[in-house]
C-alpha cells in the first residue's frame, strides 16, 4: 500500500527529530518513524501546483506530496526499483536537511543540481565543494553522498539505467562529450566516474529543473513523458552553452580513451597537454604516450590537425578574413596560421580558398 505526506512535513520532522535527539535518520528510517507515529496518510495525494518559483520553494513544498512505499532496502547499495516508481523512468526530488548521510552506490544515473547555496560532494575517499548552479552527473557504481548546508536547495534527478537507451535514444546518437559519457557506461559496464557542468546559475536551467520536478508530482498519465522532455531540454541546454565548463573525474583508461579525444575535439583551441593531464588525473608524460599509442599522433599534432581541419571549412564555406579564421581556430597570429596551413596543404590559405571556395546555392534574406 502507498502512503502520502507533504515534503514540507517531512522536512519539519527531520529537523525536529535532530533537534530533540541529536541524531539523524536516513530517509527510509524517517518513513518508518512517520508510519509508526501515524503521520502518513493513505488518502490520494492532491495535485501539484502548475508552476513553481525558487524564491517560494519552501512554501510550494508544503503543497507537494511524496508517495511512500514502505519497504526494506540496503541504504548503502540502492537499486532503482527501491527509489524510482515503477511507472517512471525519471524521478526528480529535493534533498532534505538534517537527514543522515550514508555513503552509498546505486545502479541508476544521478544528476545533482545545486539550485541555491552550496553542498559538499563526497566520493570514495575524496570530497569537493559544489557551488550554486553546478551539476554533478554521477555514474552507477560510484560510492558517494551529498552533504547540504542549512540554506541549500539541491535537486536530485534519478534516471533508470535500464531504460536510458530507449528513453534518451536521441541523446546517445549525438557526437558530443555528454553522449560519449553515457554510451561508454551503458556499453561497457559500471565505471566509478562522474562529470561536472558549471552553469553560472542560469535561470533558464533552473526553470527546466523545476518543471521536471513538478511533473514528478503530477498524478496523471503524462507526467513521465513530460519529465523526460524537460530533462532532454536540460541536456541540450548544457551541451549548447556549457560544454566548455565540463570536467571529468576519476576515469580509468581503456575504452574511456574516447572521452579524452572528445574533450580534445571540443576544446582544442586553447587546450594544453598539462591541463588535459591534470583534468583526467594523469601524469603528463604518461598521457602523451597513451595518446600517441592510440592515435599514432602526438598531442601537438592532433591539435594542429584539428585546427587546420576547421580552418579549411571556414575557407571553403565562408568569406571570413584569414586573420579572423586564425583567431577562431586558436592561433595568435595570421602569419603563424598561414605558415602552418601551408606546411599541410602546400599553398597559402588565400590560394586554397581561391581553388576550393564553394559558392552558396541559396541567398539568405
Amino acid at each position: 500500500m502507498s502512503f502520502y505526506i507533504s515534503i514540507g512535513e517531512v522536512q519539519r520532522q527531520f529537523s525536529r527529530f535532530y533537534s530533540r535527539t541529536g541524531r539523524k535518520l536516513t530517509f527510509p528510517e524517517m518513513m518508518e518513524y512517520l508510519y509508526e507515529n501515524g503521520m502518513l496518510t493513505n488518502t490520494i495525494a492532491p495535485p501539484a501546483p502548475s508552476s513553481i518559483c525558487l524564491d517560494d520553494f519552501e512554501e510550494f513544498s508544503e503543497k507537494l506530496f511524496l508517495t511512500v512505499d514502505l519497504q526494506k532496502s540496503n541504504p548503502s547499495d540502492v537499486k532503482e526499483e527501491d527509489v524510482i516508481p515503477i511507472h517512471r523512468d525519471v524521478l526528480v526530488i529535493s534533498q532534505f536537511h538534517d537527514a543522515k548521510m550514508v555513503m552509498h552506490t546505486h545502479d541508476y544515473f544521478e544528476i545533482d543540481y545545486v539550485a541555491k547555496g552550496t553542498a559538499e560532494f563526497l566520493y570514495d575517499d575524496n570530497s569537493r565543494k559544489m557551488k550554486e548552479g553546478e551539476f554533478n552527473i554521477v555514474a552507477p557504481g560510484l560510492l558517494h553522498d551529498v552533504v547540504l548546508n542549512d540554506e541549500t536547495i539541491l535537486f536530485c534527478i534519478m534516471v533508470r539505467k535500464s531504460t536510458f537507451d530507449t528513453v534518451f535514444f536521441s541523446l546517445l546518437s549525438r557526437d558530443d562529450l555528454l553522449s560519449s559519457f553515457f554510451r561508454n557506461i551503458l556499453n561497457n559496464g559500471e565505471h566509478e566516474n562522474f562529470l561536472v557542468f558549471y552553469t553560472d546559475n542560469n535561470p533558464k536551467i533552473k526553470e527546466m529543473v523545476f518543471n521536471a520536478f513538478l511533473e514528478c508530482h503530477k498524478n496523471d498519465p503524462y507526467g513521465n513523458n513530460c519529465c523526460i522532455s524537460w530533462v532532454n531540454l536540460l541536456f541540450s541546454e548544457l551541451l549548447r552553452n556549457y560544454s566548455k565548463s565540463l570536467q571529468f573525474y576519476d576515469y580509468t583508461m581503456g575504452t574511456d580513451f574516447s572521452l579524452i579525444m572528445q574533450y580534445i575535439k571540443y576544446n582544442y583551441r586553447t587546450l594544453t597537454l598539462s591541463f588535459l593531464a591534470e583534468l583526467f588525473h594523469y601524469n603528463e608524460a604518461y598521457l602523451s604516450t597513451i595518446i600517441k599509442r592510440n592515435t599514432g599522433f602526438s598531442f601537438s599534432e592532433i591539435i594542429k590537425r584539428q585546427r587546420i581541419a576547421e580552418a579549411e571549412q571556414y575557407l571553403v564555406n565562408t568569406r571570413i578574413k584569414v586573420g579572423e579564421i586564425a583567431e577562431k581556430v586558436g592561433y595568435n597570429s595570421a602569419d603563424h596560421f598561414s605558415r602552418v596551413f601551408k606546411s599541410v596543404y602546400h599553398m597559402s590559405p588565400l590560394e586554397y580558398r581561391q581553388k576550393h571556395y564553394s559558392t552558396p546555392k541559396f541567398d539568405m534574406f
